[in-house]
């Protein structure tokens, strides 16, 4: 079995003479709740991209759950699951057709489908909505059901591109607990954001500045080294 579920080692991506991301090292372990944080266009977007195959990397290589990134882009489409920045489910679908949707995309069996449908529809308690359209669902309930839609193959790996950006405190809160239930199960969980409240509660966290890894390591270690009370404090010192 696998011990890091993603390696990058002098990742690159440039668009002509711009360099969104620069030559950046690093690993995520299997189970691992990992944060990538920065600014917006700090290159944490265009990282995650390159790590799901949507991206072709200008340099370096990279692995996600023992796959090749170079040559087994394809196979890995397989064993991740991917939540953008942007709410991605059909708003035009039910809740069931939604699910039912992504699940035959992901490549699960009918029988399958139907099963997971009643374990997620049960999970969020969306039974008696099941057959409404998820368009009239608050923004918080959409995430969960996009997070939860994402899972529905039992990925290794679960990317989640600012999966809380718009949502109070409370829904952010409901949200990382849904987090750490998928992780706590040996799934490995890739979550990019600019909230830096956000990193007290991963595993392990990067700061991206201008396209580059500022800083790596546990929240704990990172605050002790700039000598900072919280994340926003290290944030700031390494802006600076």
């Amino acid at each position: 079995m696998i011990s890091n579920a993603i390696t990058a080692s002098n990742l690159t991506k440039k668009f002509g003479n711009f360099t969104a991301v620069d030559n950046i090292t690093f690993n995520v372990k299997r189970g691992e709740v990992f944060g990538f944080l920065g600014a917006n266009g700090a290159g944490k977007t265009t990282a995650i991209k390159m790590l799901i195959g949507l991206s072709k990397p200008s340099g370096g290589e990279a692995t996600v759950a023992g796959l090749n990134l170079m040559t087994q882009s394809e196979k890995i489409k397989e064993r991740i699951g991917y939540m953008s920045q942007k709410f991605s489910l059909y708003e035009d679908l039910t809740i069931r057709q939604n699910i039912n949707f992504y699940g035959g995309v992901y490549g699960l069996k009918r029988k399958d489908i139907r099963t997971k449908t009643a374990d997620i529809l049960a999970e969020l308690q969306l039974e008696d909505k099941a057959d409404e359209k998820v368009g009239g669902l608050p923004l918080g309930w959409k995430q969960r059901l996009s997070f939860s839609v994402a899972n529905v193959h039992d990925p290794d790996v679960v990317f989640l591109d600012e999966p809380t950006g718009g949502v109070d405190p409370a829904t952010r809160r409901q949200f990382w607990e849904m987090i750490y239930a998928a992780a706590s199960g040996g799934r490995t969980i890739f979550v990019t954001t600019h909230y830096m409240d956000e990193a007290e509660y991963c595993d392990r966290i990067s700061i991206m500045v201008a396209g580059k890894i500022a800083a790596l390591g546990t929240p704990g270690e990172l605050k002790e080294r700039f000598a900072a009370k919280s994340m926003d404090e290290v944030f700031l010192r390494l802006v600076r």
